[in-house]
């Protein structure tokens, strides 16, 4: 007599779309209602997302407008973290987060300032899912500090809490690729303007194929 096969887990295909301005740096996702449905979802539940990678965020409504289109809104650290792009198509799934008992942060840059910067990041991330391989960005003395979360316990996803180890390598992380902590996001306001600007740097990127076609050069930079 045959086992009985496992369950496969839900999952949805959603396109990504930019996160309105109040909802950046807070981890969160908006998913199509329908998608919450077949899903079994609710506000706050933890979803994974898969692109080129994968990491977590914590889900919520749509905005009134966007439901029945199919997208996901969410901010550059989660796309990237992803491996994503505006416009580009994720798998989304249910997921949960064990309490962290000890999450190991790597930074890219030797740190230029010393005491307890564990308990500072700590604090940022209360009560926020963080998933092996993100990459973090958290605001010090008014820069931010890019690390890379290089190991967490008790599971690859996990929550942080009041009681988790928050430790701070001393050897430095090294980037698989060149990713600018800066995006679109980070240009507040002139969202026509960066629309058009999108399309300039990306569809050339994206979709070289269609300037040979033509017969013209792409654009080769852009003048703000």
């Amino acid at each position: 007599m045959s086992s009985p096969s496992p369950t496969r887990k839900k999952e949805l295909s959603l396109r990504v779309a930019e996160a309105r301005q109040r909802d950046i740096g807070r981890k969160i996702a908006r998913v199509d209602s329908q998608g919450m449905k077949e899903l079994e979802l609710s506000p706050g539940d933890l979803i994974e997302i898969t692109g080129r990678r994968s990491t977590v965020a914590i889900v919520w409504p749509p905005y009134k407008e966007d439901d029945g289109q199919g997208i996901i809104r969410i901010d550059g650290e989660i796309r990237r973290n992803s491996g994503v792009s505006v416009g580009e198509f994720v798998r989304v799934s249910k997921t949960t987060a064990k309490p962290a008992t000890k999450i190991v942060l790597a930074p890219f840059e030797p740190l230029p300032f010393v005491g307890d910067f564990g308990r500072i990041v700590r604090s940022q991330l209360l009560n926020m899912p963080v998933a092996k391989g993100d990459i973090i960005v958290v605001p010090v003395l008014g820069m931010g500090v890019e690390l890379k979360v290089s190991s967490t316990s008790p599971s690859p996803i996990v929550m942080v809490t009041e009681s988790t180890v928050v430790e701070i390598s001393s050897t430095t992380a090294k980037r698989i690729e060149e990713v600018s902590g800066v995006t679109y996001e980070d240009i507040g306001g002139l969202h026509d303007e960066l629309q058009r600007i999108r399309e300039m740097i990306e569809l050339p990127l994206k979709h070289p194929e269609l300037f040979r076609h033509l017969g013209i050069e792409p654009p080769k930079g852009v003048i703000l």
